[in-house]
């Protein structure tokens, strides 16, 4: 399920299931911890009605981080790059570098 397959309607009925009150003069929803904690269940049961399956989510979440690791590493290793062009001094291209040889050392299971 996408948060496009949840319809308004069907955020309107989950407010008032989960004891949300409307305030028609402001025309918002009124809610307590109580009520924003019954609602995110409401949410999760909609958008997962067979349960979630915490593998998933676990080997989702691996990818991300995989993903934005490889991202960042990137960023470091462009910007420690040596472009005479480029005005950075030699502390900002060595830090980034560091950054750069740190993020491949988590990605090899090392800790900094």
């Amino acid at each position: 399920m996408t948060q496009d397959e949840i319809s308004p309607q069907d955020v309107i009925e989950m407010a008032r299931q989960a004891g949300m009150a409307y305030e028609e003069k402001l025309e918002v929803y009124v809610a307590n911890i109580d009520d924003l904690q019954d609602f995110a269940k409401l949410v999760a049961a909609k958008a997962f009605p067979d349960g979630v399956d915490a593998e998933w989510i676990a080997r989702r979440t691996k990818y991300a981080v995989e993903q934005e690791r490889e991202a960042c590493e990137a960023v470091c290793n462009k910007l420690s790059a040596n472009k005479p062009d480029e005005p950075t001094s030699f502390d900002f291209r060595y830090g980034a570098g560091c950054c750069a040889q740190a993020i491949r050392a988590r990605k090899e299971g090392a800790t900094c």
